[in-house]
Formats: C-alpha cells, structure tokens, sequence
C-alpha cells in the first residue's frame, strides 16, 4: 500500500468522519427533528423481530463498549493489574461472543429486510445500507480473531490502541501504526469510520434519544373513574 494510502484513511479520514459526525448531527437534530427517529417493522411482520433485534442490540453494544475501553485505555493503567497478552485474550473471547450474538441477531434483522415482502416494500435504500454495513462489519470484526491469535506478543494491539489514542489526542503519525497489519484490520477500521460519516443521514441517530431515564422514571399513576364515584 502507498504512503498515501495510510495517510489519508488512518490519518485524514478519521476527522473527516468525526467532523461530519459531529457537525451533522447536530444540523438534523436542529433542522429536521421529525426525522430523528428509527422506524418499527413490527406492524408489519412480527415474527423474528423481537430475537433478532435483542441479539443484535446486546452484541453491538458490548462492542462498541469494549471497543471503546479497549482501544482508548493506555498501555500504563492496567498493566499492573493484566499483562497486554492477558487483555488481547480476553478481548478476543468476550468479543467473539459478543459479535456472534450480534451476528446472529443482525442476520435475522437482514433477512426480515430483504425477504420478507411487506417489510423490504417499506424500507428505503438507507434502512437496507445500513444493516448490511453492519453485517459487513461484525464479519470483518470476526474474521480479525484468528488474525489476532496469531500475533502471540500482543503487539498488534497495542499498535491499534496506540493509533486510537493518537487519533483522539490530536497527535501525527497516527497511520504509522496501521502500516503492515493485515487486511481485515485495515477494512474494519475504515468501515468502522465510515458508519461514523453516515450516522447523521441514516436512522442510526435515534441511538443518541436513547431513553435511559426510563430506568429511574416515577411510576405512573392510574386512577379508575369508577374508584371515584
């Protein structure tokens, strides 16, 4: 691969998208609001809905969590508490469980999509590119394991970190440390980015509404008219 190559989407890029991300989403948020939602299939067809979309939201979130914690964490925090073979391990178990559950769900969620005749005659080429985005990426993600398991020393990961941390921290020669990693690594990053540029035209903005103060929400109160009579 050029210098270019790397330069651009593991230096360059990542702005871009964050940029887009961030900027975007914001002008939908302000501008078409009435927009800001992710449609329910269920009146249409509910069979296969509730499992797939349960697997895939569980498996998604752990990770992009471990994602997150994983990649952003420095080397130096927990390297008193787990030696950097010990995480790899056990980013790769915890992983390749959460992305098989997410597999499995999202692959229900496609195929109610595209085969199921009411509900593909009411979904628009957005609602269709970005399940199979994500399908394309959770693959990519398990095809990474056995790739993983091969670099014993744990470099492979300190390098990926290293170039996250240097992308969030504003610091050049983030792409150095993409140079010479295999393929599927290369093409889950880029894609990863890539959602990120796509997020605020696609359905995908409803992740920010997420209700979580329905957890600690009051309870509702019913009175019967008849209780007052």
């Amino acid at each position: 691969m050029s210098d270019f190559y790397y330069s651009f989407f593991f230096s360059t890029y990542p702005y871009i998208c964050l940029t887009v991300f961030a900027l975007g989403t914001l002008i939908r948020y302000d501008r078409e609001q009435y927009s800001w939602r992710a449609s329910s299939s269920q009146l249409l067809a509910d069979k296969g809905l509730k499992i797939g979309n349960v697997m895939f939201h569980l498996g998604v979130i752990f990770i992009f969590f471990g994602h997150l914690v994983g990649l952003l964490t420095p080397h130096a925090v927990y390297e008193h508490f787990i030696t950097a073979e010990q995480k790899q391990l056990l980013a790769i178990v915890a992983g390749g469980i959460a992305g098989a559950i997410g597999f499995i769900g999202l692959t229900i969620l496609v195929f109610r999509r595209l085969f199921v005749a009411r509900i593909r005659a009411t979904s628009s080429v957005s609602d269709i590119m970005v399940l199979l985005i994500f399908w394309v990426q959770i693959t990519l993600g398990m095809i990474t394991i056995p790739f993983s398991l091969s670099h014993h020393d744990a470099t492979l990961m300190l390098n990926l970190s290293e170039w996250a941390q240097h992308v969030v921290t504003f610091r050049s020669g983030a792409h150095e440390y993409i140079i010479g990693t295999e393929w599927p690594f290369q093409m889950h990053l880029i894609l990863g980015m890539t959602i990120f540029l796509l997020f605020p035209f696609t359905r995908l903005v409803h992740i920010l509404s997420a209700p979580v103060k329905y957890v600690w929400r009051p309870y509702q109160v019913v009175r019967s008219r008849e209780a007052r009579r």
